[in-house]
This record gives C-alpha cells, sequence and structure tokens, in this order.
C-alpha cells in the first residue's frame, strides 16, 4: 500500500537540513531504485521554487510499504529526524486515483 509521510520542519532548519541532505536522498534514491518510491520533495516556506535563505517548511513523501509499521519505522529513522530538522511527522494510507 502506498503511504504519505509529511513532515514538518523546526524552524530555523535549513543549516541541519542542508548538512543532512545528501544522507536523506541517498535512502529516497533506494526506495526508488527498489520502485517503492511514488514522489518526494520539500515544501517551500515562501512562494518559490528556490526559497533561498526563507528554508523550507516541511517535506512530502509518497511511497509503497508493506504496513503502516513499515513505512512508521522507515520513516523514524531518516536522518533529518536525528538532525533535529523535522518536528513532526504524519503518516497515513495513501490512495492514489490520478493519475
Amino acid at each position: 500500500m502506498l503511504y504519505a509521510i509529511i513532515a514538518e520542519d523546526t524552524e530555523n532548519s535549513l543549516a541541519a537540513r542542508l548538512a543532512a541532505r545528501p544522507a536523506h536522498v541517498e535512502r529516497l534514491k533506494e526506495l526508488q531504485a527498489k520502485g517503492q518510491l511514488v514522489l518526494a520533495g520539500p515544501h517551500p516556506a515562501i512562494d518559490s521554487e528556490d526559497p533561498g535563505e526563507a528554508g523550507f517548511s516541511g517535506s512530502l513523501i509518497v511511497a509503497e510499504f508493506e504496513s503502516l509499521t513499515a513505512a512508521e519505522q522507515w520513516a523514524s529513522e531518516d536522518p533529518y529526524i536525528e538532525a533535529g530538522v523535522y518536528e513532526k511527522v504524519t503518516i497515513k494510507p495513501y490512495k492514489k486515483v490520478l493519475p
């Protein structure tokens, strides 16, 4: 089943986010290589694709896992959590309808 991993950043998380980004992206590439990743990306803190110093307010990942427990386990090991980037992470089952 698909799961949406919806993360909200702590305030002023840009420096920590940038430092942990390579490890974060590597895990996403592993999901992609397994055919599990549907989409992933950050939420810019302002209405811009390149928010610069404004940074990001969180992230969205939609991926396939065997269960909610498996999705929660995977998300709990995200380098952004260890780096203090994410303040809150919500994981919900997701049903893709379109496209």
